[in-house]
């Protein structure tokens, strides 16, 4: 072997051109144009995100939380999972589930929702996404004005949801209610879901 064919073997691959960001950060509209970006990939502050693969948990809680929600949404109202939502020209984030209005929903090949749009977004919490679902993400939602934002938790396996509503004066989320067992709500609309069905899924 020559030590041309040495070289050439030990060179390491390329890396995607989008992994440097450009000065000015990524636009919300990048993301549509970008080549061989990662599935769920989100834009933050003008940067890209990478997201996990998920654990069996998320995936069961937001199949739970979709279902219930759709059981429950008015007919003027659609549920959403893994959507983006642009916010601002640098945020684009991926919410697990978000609400939209029916009016909104353009068909099959639409890749995102713009914020006055949607009126609930739910965070699962996941190991690699615990800043960004508890301290970030819900600062911007409250920013772009959407009404309704949960979080979730895994406590022993089981989803404890974290509910706030918007205070339209500051612009801010206040608190309104932990759920562990059972997650009632009259508010975006008459919602009833048992969370332990969780272990049935």
């Amino acid at each position: 072997m020559t030590a041309e064919a040495v070289s050439l073997e030990m060179e390491p691959p390329s890396l995607p051109d989008w992994i440097t960001p450009p000065p000015e950060g990524f636009k919300a509209e990048d993301l549509d144009h970008i080549p061989d970006l990662p599935a769920h990939t989100e834009l933050i502050d003008g940067s890209l995100v990478l997201v996990s693969p998920q654990a069996a948990f998320h995936t069961l809680a937001v199949d739970l939380l979709v279902t219930g929600l759709r059981g429950a949404a008015p007919k003027d109202l659609r549920v959403r999972r893994e959507m983006s939502v642009i916010l601002a020209s640098d945020q684009r984030p991926e919410p697990d589930i978000c609400v939209i209005t029916a009016g909104a929903d353009e068909g099959p090949g639409q890749t995102f929702y713009r914020a006055e749009d949607v009126v609930l977004t739910v965070e699962v919490v996941s190991p690699d996404s615990r800043t960004r679902d508890r301290d970030r993400k819900p600062v911007l939602y409250a920013r772009a004005k959407i009404p309704h934002f949960w979080r979730v938790e895994n406590q022993w396996a089981k989803p404890v949801v974290y509910v706030y509503e918007l205070d339209k004066v500051t612009d801010s989320y206040v608190a309104t209610g932990i759920f562990h067992d059972r997650l009632k709500l009259t508010v975006p609309f008459d919602i009833d879901i048992d969370l332990t069905e969780i272990e049935r899924i």
